[in-house]
């Protein structure tokens, strides 16, 4: 309920005021049933605007920490968190991984939106990096379609590192679904997960217009800088 008292009446009005999405292929979203929304990623704003544009409520996983800070800036986070339809994962240990992929599992086994952004981080310079097989496992063990969202200019609204995004118009365009069903045999299969996710990023790559680079992300930041919804 707070999600949507958030999105529909508190915030999002506000949101949709001041930012002014500009969203080119809404209607390649499903109505019903399972779907990942396998987006880019920018900027922190991404997590906001993604779920903003999107009818259905959109659920991505974060880092328990986010949900259990102190004071005013503690309580403001986890309000946020928990506003966003954002569920608290623990990602410590070298199960980190697999525990976030468990829970988006489990809500597109609900028939719900999960979000993720395969390439695991924040771009640590505006380019496309190389993605990860979790959301190719996501696909094969869920049966849910994949649709590619490319947020376009995030990274100009807030920056890495800045806490006040600028005022300027929020460009998001959506690809057509993809069907990834016709592999729901070779689950399991790295080479078949790998061409999956191999795919997506070709779409990410045409509909974002940005530079591909086959290496990943997180081997160019720090972990400090590392992105609270990878997975």
């Amino acid at each position: 309920m707070f999600y949507w008292l958030l999105k529909l009446v508190i915030l999002g009005p506000l949101l949709r005021l001041v930012f002014r999405p500009k969203v080119d292929g809404l209607e390649n979203v499903p109505r019903s049933g399972p779907v990942i929304l396998a987006c880019n990623h920018l900027s922190f704003s991404d997590s906001i605007f993604t779920p903003l544009i999107v009818r259905r409520k959109v659920t991505f996983v974060a880092k328990a920490e986010y949900f259990t800070g102190k004071g005013i800036k503690g309580w403001l986070s986890r309000m946020f968190f928990v506003g966003a339809g954002t569920i608290p994962v623990d990602r410590s240990g070298g199960e980190a991984a697999q525990a976030a992929l468990d829970t988006l599992l489990r809500v597109l086994k609900e028939g719900n939106i999960a979000g993720i952004y395969p390439e695991g981080t924040r771009s640590p310079d505006g380019r496309l990096y190389r993605g990860k097989t979790g959301v190719a496992r996501l696909a094969l063990e869920s049966g849910a379609v994949v649709v590619p969202v490319a947020l376009l200019n995030t990274d100009e609204i807030q920056p890495t590192g800045t806490l006040i995004p600028t005022v300027k118009r929020v460009r998001i365009r959506i690809g057509k679904p993809l069907d990834f069903s016709r592999y729901a045999e070779s689950r399991g299969d790295r080479f078949v997960e790998r061409a999956i996710t191999d795919e997506l990023m070709y779409e990410l790559m045409v509909l974002s217009g940005r530079e591909y680079v086959d290496v990943y992300a997180a081997s160019l930041k720090s972990p400090v800088n590392s992105s609270p919804r990878a997975a």
